[in-house]
């Protein structure tokens, strides 16, 4: 009995481990080749997929044959010491030494290939940095296409935009935490009238979908010529961002232990001096947890940035759409815009991880 549980439990564990490596694997995927096309450049692109770059057999051309005219293609031809006929060329047929003879096009055309089979990769196309240059600035963009023709482009100075994201999100995601840490220590603490009720009113405002608040919010901006201005979408960002914030606080200050709130009471310890001493540093993971949440949906927000701010000081999600409908078909752009977007939300989201699991589980354990 004692073997077969063994034996069930470790078929078990290399079942849910092999569903997790797999979801890894899928997930990641996509988000290597998006890296990978971001670092080729724009003609091999075109003429072969990203997975191209890593060591495989190729044929590579090294030569072509034209027949002489008096040569009879419907009929086998002496070619590099062999007999074949139109039809085997077209196949490819290979000779002795390795080397591959291929008809090209059609048979007027009179043209064999040579090609030899080779291991390539990343050390036969050289990987670049230049799409990142191209994307970051806004000068003068010069690329070859697939067809040889050289393309010149308009940069969209996305480092720009990089920046103006940053002075967006980072005060989005202090301020509603702030302030509702504040506001979460009273619910979770303090006894006052229509306590109650104003937090009910809290969760109530959860499920009201912001879309709903956009205009009435923009004639209002409009009026106190907030509109296309930071502090206008860092209010903006707090209030969408404040219902969320302080519930998901609330739940977590609920549970710290009240004997420890009880005995800086007995010492003197005033209200703020217990929020800022004791509530703040025991909250930590709550509070980190919801920087996450706050700041990856400030950083890929694009439609509270596009209504209110606007292209006058544009994010890098205006920045990366702007680059879709201009330049929808240079991938090499596309796919570095979009792991330069990626940069600042994964380094939030590793720096802040260990924090991630206990802050979303704040408030469901209690006892």
């Amino acid at each position: 009995m004692a073997g077969g549980y063994k034996n069930q439990k470790k078929m078990s564990s290399l079942l849910v481990n092999g569903i997790l490596i797999l979801i890894c694997f899928v997930w990641l995927l996509p988000t290597v080749g998006v890296f990978v096309t971001s670092l080729r450049n724009s003609q091999d692109i075109f003429t072969s997929g990203w997975w191209s770059i890593f060591p495989h057999q190729e044929n590579i051309g090294s030569g072509e044959i034209v027949l002489d005219p008096s040569v009879n293609v419907d009929e086998p031809m002496q070619i590099e010491g062999i007999t074949a006929t139109f039809e085997e060329l077209r196949a490819g047929v290979t000779l002795p030494d390795g080397r591959i003879l291929t008809w090209y096009g059609n048979k007027r055309t009179r043209t064999v290939l040579i090609s030899d089979l080779q291991w390539v990769g990343f050390f036969h196309k050289p990987l670049t940095t230049q799409n990142y240059a191209d994307v970051l600035t806004g000068k003068t963009i010069k690329f070859t296409d697939a067809s040889g023709n050289e393309i010149i482009r308009q940069g969209n100075n996305l480092g720009g935009a990089f920046l103006n994201s940053i002075a967006v999100a980072v005060p989005a995601t202090i301020i509603p935490i702030l302030i509702a840490a504040f506001a979460a220590y009273g619910f979770a603490w303090l006894n006052f009238p229509g306590r109650g009720l104003l937090f009910t009113m809290v969760v109530a405002i959860l499920v009201v979908p912001l879309q709903i608040s956009l205009v009435p919010i923009l004639q209002d901006y409009t009026k106190l010529n907030l509109n296309g201005t930071y502090l206008g979408i860092w209010l903006a960002h707090t209030g969408f961002g404040l219902p969320l914030a302080t519930y998901l606080l609330f739940n977590y200050m609920s549970t710290l232990p009240r004997d420890l709130l009880e005995a800086a009471y007995i010492d003197g310890a005033s209200n703020f001096t217990i929020f800022t001493k004791l509530i703040l540093p025991l909250s930590v993971p709550a509070l980190a947890s919801f920087a996450i949440f706050q700041f990856l949906w400030v950083w890929n927000d694009y439609l509270i940035a596009l209504v209110f701010l606007g292209d006058k000081n544009r994010v890098i999600t205006f920045a990366l759409a702007s680059i879709v409908g201009e330049k929808g078909q240079d991938w090499h752009l596309l796919t570095a815009g979009a792991f330069v977007s990626m940069i600042m939300p994964l380094a939030v989201f590793f720096a802040l991880q260990r924090y991630f699991v206990r802050g979303l589980l704040a408030g469901s354990v209690k006892g």
